[in-house]
């Protein structure tokens, strides 16, 4: 009499909710590693990133969304809608990411859009770690309850992986019955060179001001391995001379610490030494031109 073989089970999961809100920090530490950027600016995600983690006989496959915003009209603004609508229709899961106290008008527009899916909902309560009294949360969840009745509600702290525990044993329970998509160790789906792009505009959107960080984008020029050694090549992209000159800085400090601190993560990512080179370019109204954008994987 033979064993039976242990059920496999593989789904995905959407991590949905409008900009800023902690998504990207809640994939990072669901999965333990680091893969998508952070900011405490708006509108730091702009693709759909695949998350895998295989733990035992199941393997999540979590989807970090752009958050969803409203009032933004720009060809780029459009494609990050378009990216996030297209996740929540198509998966097994949706972990709805809202803050601890604030339901604003773009929250509503993402409960109206996780509204329209049949898949299981869960809606995680960030940053769970800034209430003093955990009683205040109270009102928030009655108010998530009466909005959103079929989800389940779960506060988290995504920042310092507060009941993430709990969360994953709630997704668990929604991922079906399937043969695992991706090999074990692997942990996401996009390139070295897509990673070490968006490591170099994660360290522009924290350095920089309000505006500049929207208007910018990074192209991979070069990327070798040389030995134990490999050398990348960058091309900053902006819209406006006055933006060269902010991400270049006086005498060329400020794009030398970006690409300083840019450096260090590429090493950790690639687990090598790595020969940065970053220039930076004017290209005029590139984020609300469709075919720019395509031309620098925005499809």
């Amino acid at each position: 009499m033979t064993e039976t073989e242990p059920v496999q089970r593989c789904g995905y999961v959407a991590i949905v909710g409008r900009p800023n809100v902690g998504k990207s920090t809640l994939l990072n530490h669901l999965l333990g590693q680091k893969i998508s950027i952070t900011s405490r600016k708006p509108q730091t995600t702009r693709h759909n990133t695949l998350g895998i983690k295989t733990e035992g006989d199941t393997q999540f496959i979590f989807v970090d969304t752009p958050g969803l915003h409203t009032n933004q009209q720009k060809a780029i603004n459009k494609y990050m809608n378009r990216a996030a609508e297209s996740a929540i229709r198509d998966v097994d899961v949706v972990v709805f990411v809202v803050d601890r106290s604030a339901w604003t008008e773009a929250d509503e527009k993402v409960a109206e859009e996780v509204m329209k899916t049949s898949s299981p909902v869960i809606i995680a309560i960030n940053k769970l770690d800034r209430l003093e009294n955990k009683s205040e949360l109270l009102p928030h969840l009655q108010k998530l309850a009466q909005r959103m009745p079929e989800a389940q509600l779960i506060p988290v702290s995504a920042l310092y992986g507060q009941q993430l525990e709990l969360l994953e044993e709630a997704i668990q329970k929604h991922i079906p019955e399937s043969d695992h998509y991706f090999p074990e160790d692997q942990i996401t789906d996009r390139s070295q060179r897509f990673l070490v792009a968006e490591l170099v505009r994660e360290k522009i959107t924290r350095q920089l001001g309000a505006e500049v960080p929207y208007e910018v984008a990074v192209e991979i020029e070069a990327f070798k391995y040389e030995g134990k050694i490999c050398h990348i090549n960058a091309l900053i992209l902006v819209e406006r001379d006055g933006q060269k000159k902010i991400i270049i800085g006086e005498k060329g400090a400020r794009l030398k610490k970006i690409g300083q601190e840019a450096r260090l993560d590429m090493e950790r990512l690639l687990d090598c030494k790595v020969m940065l080179n970053l220039w930076v370019k004017v290209r005029r109204g590139w984020s609300d031109d469709d075919r720019a954008l395509r031309s620098l994987g925005y499809d």
